[in-house]
């Protein structure tokens, strides 16, 4: 939806130029942040005429598990002012864009039917960094349905070793 991205850009800009020092500190609280803004009732009381901007604040604020430094509670009033709270999902993905692209890395998604921990997660780090190129961000999400093997998400890009889509090889190769 451009609509979104075109509102949204602004503010990560914005909030990217004035947290240039401490860009992975803003990571943290604009992603809580980000789920606690995409919640239905969330929204829905912030839509609410009857609600006025520092309830909402006051809602939003004690929902938040991070403490709240005055970059982010300025951040966080100034979203609610101009009735941009739905937002701000798109708002942390474009943040989050923007410091992977000033520190050359990349998000990738590791999608395992098993956990992953320790020495596998930093083993697996290390030959996706060489395959990929770059340098990873990476997070574990579990999908059993996978069978065996990763699936890893980069981007757009998409690297499948899973039992799974394996399966589904051999079944597309009887069929033809």
């Amino acid at each position: 939806m451009a609509e979104l991205a075109t509102i949204a850009r602004p503010y990560a800009e914005a909030l990217f130029k004035a947290s240039v020092n401490d860009a992975n500190a803003v990571l943290t609280w604009l992603d809580e942040l980000a789920c606690v803004s995409a919640q239905a009732q969330l929204l829905q009381f912030a839509d609410s005429p009857a609600a006025t901007n520092e309830q909402v604040y006051a809602v939003v604020s004690g929902v938040m598990k991070s403490a709240l430094n005055e970059h982010a509670q300025n951040f966080i009033r100034t979203v609610i002012a101009n009735n941009r709270l739905a937002f701000v999902p798109e708002v942390a993905a474009q943040f989050r864009s923007l410091v992977n692209a000033k520190s050359g890395s990349s998000d990738a998604v590791i999608y395992s039917a098993f956990p992953m921990e320790g020495a596998a997660l930093a083993e697996a780090s290390q030959v996706l960094e060489k395959r990929f190129a770059r340098k990873l961000n990476v997070s574990v999400e579990l999908q059993p349905e996978l069978i065996g093997g990763i699936r890893v998400v980069v981007g757009d890009e998409v690297l499948d070793t899973s039992v799974k889509a394996r399966l589904e090889q051999m079944k597309m190769a009887l069929i033809a």
